[in-house]
């Protein structure tokens, strides 16, 4: 209900096979190219804020481009992209596009699609990011879908180098860093192929022909904290893409004779190329795919690996529902939760009626609805049906951008609609599910006030995850504590209890760790104190007396996923920290710290 966003979505094609070859199977030289449109659009859930492409020709002879890139801004952003191609194409002649020298007819492709979580816009900071240069070899084009906890540290360790980047985001700085790192591999081929006596060309082509970016990616990742997968291309033909070493972030690939593709989702490689589950590979933590020049693919550990923090966010919100494996999760976790349903409705299913917030939660939706219909067997009641309305509606994109403070909120209030009739008023339950409850401010300003026009009996809110207590520092945004209602929630407790010590002994502790070290062994998130003295349910009981809105009348119940259903649902993905306040990394810990740090001094205002 409360969309989040999320950096990124990538995909990459590297073509094994000359473009005449596409030609003659399958009617087009573009066949590889409409292959990452559909990649794209297959995960345009991954970014609408702005997309972007590259692409390599190594046919093209000296004087002629062979590296191309276009972005574009907003949701609209991979329509204008290749819109733009078609129109550069119809500027050319018959001859030139048979010759396949039309712009974007290349062998190897790149697409990102990106949700900025750094508040940074604009077309500059739209990936891919190009590093140019007159040797092929040296040209590095690179995206990624990551978040770095350390830049900082990173920024500084460029500029001691006497580096001077022109723009501060990780994704930039990441290009001069691992474009640095290329150009020392590039010099030392040189000096190789200079000591066996080549020359000239035959310099640059021993050069393209060894080129070792497993080398350039140890020099490179083993400098950043954080959540990524990292893609990029070379002018010589290089193609790689690694995962970070505690797998937080996804990337599925697949490889024939014919292609090898990139992507951070396993079913839109499946749909796009018309294969099995079993046909498409998960790429490792701290593992590089590289596609060398000449077509060789190899996969290579680049880091360590470290303990898997695969994110469990991406199983229950951000990853698409069709992957095989996401749709039986996300119905055992609705189905999880029948239990603590059942006992809130004091098992009257015959007069309880179950919907979902449109529309990622409707998979747990029926594995909800399946769970309560396994209950109602196992208690014999083979008669009760189990009552399924779709109550609420997500209506049009209402342009509250027009209007400012309580006039906006006014507007925001429409974006859901309700079907009415939908259950008899003070008679029936209402139970519905979403798959997240993270600030609340669409429960409050909308779901609950609408809602309540249905005069419901008793309204049970169900969160097919657990309670989100602590930002994310990997990818998603949510990076301020203020914003959690259950943070909220948990320090109102606090102040009505008369704890503030614990407020105070937190910031305290959190000021200290705050700037510590990423190699302290010891780095503890502080954080996790404020939470300590109170049960799930008080801070549910809060965050019911919090959101609900002046006037109404249906009580409300929350029943949110335990941490245990949770790594029961998904047990291939633990990484839980906005759940539980365990960072895998130290980056994440400290920034933990440093904003509760922030939160105490902007937002409470206190001099502790």
């Amino acid at each position: 209900m409360e969309q989040l966003k999320h950096e990124c979505g990538v995909a990459m094609i590297r073509l094994l096979k000359p473009l005449d070859y596409y030609e003659r199977k399958y009617g087009t030289w573009r066949w590889g190219l409409n292959k990452l449109y559909l990649l794209m659009e297959k995960q345009h859930n991954r970014g609408q804020e702005g997309a972007g492409v590259a692409c390599v020709n190594l046919d093209a002879p000296a004087g002629e481009e062979y590296m191309f890139r276009e972005k574009a801004l907003g949701k609209d952003a991979i329509t204008i992209i290749f819109n733009r191609i078609k129109e550069a194409e119809k500027n050319l002649n018959a001859s030139t596009l048979q010759s396949f020298n039309s712009p974007f007819a290349g062998q190897l492709y790149m697409g990102h699609l990106r949700y900025s979580t750094t508040g940074k816009s604009g077309l500059q900071y739209v990936h891919p990011f190009l590093r140019r240069n007159n040797w092929r070899a040296k040209n590095l084009c690179l995206c990624g879908n990551f978040n770095m906890t350390n830049i900082e540290e990173v920024f500084q360790f460029l500029t001691e180098q006497g580096q001077s980047p022109r723009i501060y985001g990780d994704a930039y700085i990441t290009l001069e860093l691992m474009g640095h790192r290329l150009d020392r591999e590039v010099e030392r081929l040189f000096v190789e192929a200079k000591e066996q006596g080549l020359e000239g060309t035959d310099i640059t082509t021993y050069i393209e022909n060894n080129v070792e970016m497993a080398n350039v990616l140890k020099t490179t990742m083993s400098h950043y904290d954080g959540g990524y997968v990292m893609c990029g291309l070379t002018g010589s033909g290089e193609m790689f893409a690694v995962r970070d070493p505690w797998g937080i972030r996804p990337a599925f690939y697949y490889q024939d004779d014919e292609v090898v593709v990139v992507a951070s989702e396993r079913p839109v490689i499946q749909t796009t190329f018309d294969l099995q589950v079993d046909d498409i590979q998960e790429l490792m933590p701290g593992q590089s795919l590289i596609v060398h020049k000449s077509g060789e693919i190899r996969k290579e550990q680049i880091l360590p690996t470290q303990q898997l923090s695969a994110c469990s966010f991406e199983r229950i919100y951000f990853s698409r529902g069709s992957d095989r494996d996401i749709y039986l999760e996300r119905k055992r976790l609705g189905e999880q939760l029948t239990p603590a349903i059942m006992q809130a409705i004091d098992g009257d299913v015959a007069h309880t009626v179950f919907s979902y917030i449109p529309n990622t939660a409707e998979v747990a939706f029926h594995g909800m609805t399946d769970g309560v219909r396994q209950s109602l067997l196992l208690r014999g009641r083979l008669e009760g049906a189990v009552r399924i309305e779709k109550v609420v509606w997500k209506d049009i994109k209402l342009r509250t951008f027009i209007a400012e403070g309580a006039e906006r909120n006014d507007l925001a209030a429409h974006v859901y609609d309700i079907s009415y009739g939908s259950l008899t008023p003070y008679e029936d339950n209402l139970v519905i599910i979403d798959d997240s409850i993270v600030r609340g401010t669409t429960l409050k300003e909308s779901i609950f006030k609408i809602l309540d026009r249905l005069h419901p009996k008793k309204i049970v809110m169900v969160s097919s995850s657990p309670q989100i207590r602590y930002p994310d520092y990997y990818g998603i945004d949510m990076s301020h504590l203020e914003e959690l209602c259950a943070f909220r929630a948990a320090i109102a407790l606090i102040q009505e209890r008369g704890m503030q010590n614990l407020i105070a002994e937190t910031y305290r502790n959190c000021k200290s760790a705050a700037n510590c070290q990423l190699s302290t062994v010891n780095c503890v998130n502080h954080v996790r104190a404020i939470y300590a003295p109170f049960t799930v349910d008080e801070i549910n009981q809060k965050i019911v007396e919090m959101l609900r809105p002046e006037g109404m009348t249906a009580p409300i119940e929350l029943v949110y996923q335990s941490i245990e259903g949770l790594h029961h649902a998904c047990p291939n993905h633990p990484g839980d920290w906005y759940f539980t306040g365990h960072y895998p990394t130290p980056g994440g810990i400290r920034l933990c710290n440093a904003a509760f740090v922030n939160y105490v001094e902007q937002v409470l205002k206190l001099q502790l």
